[in-house]
């Protein structure tokens, strides 16, 4: 799949929406916090408004050229939409929703989608006699008959507690693995995004701001208005003390630390110190680490739940946070108070510029 995004412009609340991108992903998270313009790209791509400037290819065919008057209607261009509120019919039966639009394909066909997403029991009723999750997957097999060459899902899990979501989930990558229909994913969670997604684009205020592959994205954030949109738990103003072919040595706080920065520019000595959570590692005791990992003695200063995992507050010489299992608390026998060493290896500190 290619969908090429040139010259979009569309003027929105407060700022106007610029885009260019070339997206060949089998599945591609557009992620931003709440009116970055996500949406409003989507609508863009399946013909539902009008741009200000826009060109938008869809393997080769051009579905939107404004500088040749020509956009082909939403009906034409093949793909599925489901929308953030679904759009379900609700005077309608389930069976009904699925036929709405409902192109025969040999590849999509009637019992094989509501056999994939296992909603067979849910065909004869009322869609509001649905659970969240079920309409979500009702929704998700009424695009998929539709034998659409692109799918845009808008925050489709946006409503469901993370239990539903985990629920779901799987459903979507069926879908990818199974049908290979490409998805435009719009989301701002970052769970969503890391179970599902190859490649995102980070949208802040209606620019790009980052893309590429969604760890390098979330590892690696450009700057620090992608670092708090990509909730890095761990942000500390710092200072460069050496530089040595992209291993640079930084003071956070009282403590040191290596850092593997090659893309640092020459001469940089103030930066923000970025540091994943799921990427500190815990010990009790005295530890000889590989010379690729900081050592860092801290005390545990807070321990708190954070979905299925539990998130512990250290304080190493500046506030240090790291993510681990309830199993693995538990095998510690962490408390507030205890003496910790912490791990974190020099390729997992990055560094922005400040």
């Amino acid at each position: 799949m290619s969908l090429l995004l040139k010259n979009i412009s569309l003027p929105l609340a407060g700022f106007t929406l610029q885009v260019n991108a070339d997206i060949r992903s089998p599945i591609t998270v557009i992620f931003g916090p709440s009116g970055s313009g996500k949406t409003s790209l989507l609508d863009l791509v399946a013909g539902l408004r009008p741009a200000g400037s826009a060109l938008i290819e869809l393997d080769g065919e051009v579905l939107t050229d404004t500088a040749k008057g020509l956009c082909v209607p939403a009906r034409k261009r093949g793909i599925g939409y489901v929308p953030q509120d679904l759009a379900l019919f609700p005077h309608m039966t389930v069976r009904q929703n699925l036929l709405y639009g409902h192109r025969p394909n040999q590849q999509f066909t009637f019992d094989h989608i509501v056999d994939l997403l296992e909603i067979g029991p849910l065909i004869p009723r009322g869609v509001t006699q649905l659970s969240g999750g079920e309409k979500q997957r009702v929704a998700l097999a009424r695009a998929l008959l539709t034998s659409p060459r692109l799918l845009l899902l808008d925050e489709p899990l946006a409503n469901l507690d993370l239990q539903l979501k985990m629920r779901v989930l799987p459903y979507l990558s069926r879908i990818r693995d199974e049908f290979h229909v490409p998805m435009l994913y719009v989301t701002h969670d970052r769970f969503e995004t890391l179970s599902l997604a190859g490649e995102m684009i980070v949208l802040i205020q209606g620019r790009v701001a980052q893309s590429g592959r969604v760890r390098e994205v979330f590892s690696r954030p450009a700057n620090l208005d992608v670092a708090g949109i990509l909730t890095m738990e761990t942000i500390q103003p710092g200072r460069v003390t050496r530089s040595v072919d992209g291993l640079v040595a930084v003071e956070v706080g009282t403590a040191r630390l290596l850092a593997v920065a090659p893309d640092l520019p020459p001469g940089t000595k103030d930066v923000h110190v970025c540091i994943r959570a799921d990427n500190v590692i815990l010990l009790k005791g005295k530890s000889t680490p590989a010379t690729s990992r900081n050592q860092l003695t801290a005390t545990v200063r807070g321990i708190n739940p954070e979905g299925t995992l539990m998130r512990l507050e250290l304080d190493c010489g500046f506030p240090l946070a790291a993510l681990l299992t309830r199993q693995a608390c538990e095998e510690l026998a962490l408390k507030a108070g205890d003496a910790v060493v912490a791990l974190v290896k020099a390729p997992n500190v990055h560094l922005i510029p400040r």
